[in-house]
């Protein structure tokens, strides 16, 4: 098992991780401000259900295949940006269309799957979780693709965590600007939101080596 100081120490460290700005709470922010507290919490699912899959790879050694092969991080890279404009073109689109459409454009599950399909296709977040979990992994202390599944899902649990509180305080934030008839600012916001994560993604620079 992981030793209780490293243990301490890992968990340190993903608060910090938590409170530094990054594409996970873009992407929790914008939802809840746009669409409401279900859309943050349905955010939060999405991106610790990839936090999951990215575990599961680390610990079997998925990721560390598909990072020894030169063209993944590019691929992987484009694919999540090309997703992200897709969702910013369907945001602004959103104000043309009938409120039942719109109401099918934000459902629940709807926005589960595209923060789980765009943390998923995060190169970087797939590179994080090769490099940070290891980090606090003693090979003396028992199986080690054990230990990073422990670390992985307490990772996960935690952003689920501060991710739902930030998905609610965010979402009344959206529902009191839809109370004063701000639905087109919503939409732009997460419209620009969207597209400047895809931006980011397309500025990465690649690692020297693997992905």
């Amino acid at each position: 098992m992981i030793d209780a100081g490293s243990f301490l120490l890992f968990l340190l460290a993903v608060l910090a991780l938590f409170v530094s700005p990054g594409p996970n709470m873009a992407f929790v922010l914008s939802h809840g401000v746009s669409m409401g507290p279900r859309a943050g919490l349905a955010a939060g699912l999405g991106i610790a259900a990839a936090d999951l899959v990215h575990t599961v790879s680390a610990a079997t050694g998925v990721t560390a295949l598909v990072a020894a092969w030169p063209p993944a991080f590019d691929l992987l890279r484009y694919a999540g940006a090309l997703y992200l404009l897709w969702l910013a073109w369907q945001a602004l689109r959103a104000g043309s269309v009938s409120p039942k459409a719109r109401a099918d454009a934000a459902s629940f599950a709807r926005v589960v799957r595209s923060a789980w399909l765009n943390n998923l296709v995060n190169p970087k977040a797939l590179l994080f979780f090769m490099v940070f979990l290891p980090q606090f992994v003693d090979p003396a202390r028992g199986s080690v693709p054990m230990q990073l599944v422990l670390l992985g899902i307490t990772l996960s649990l935690a952003g689920l965590l501060f991710n739902t509180l930030l998905g609610a305080c965010s979402g009344q934030v959206g529902r009191w600007l839809q109370k004063r008839g701000a639905a087109g600012f919503q939409r732009g916001l997460l419209a620009a939101m969207m597209a400047g994560l895809a931006l980011r993604l397309l500025l990465l620079d690649r690692p020297s080596k693997g992905l």
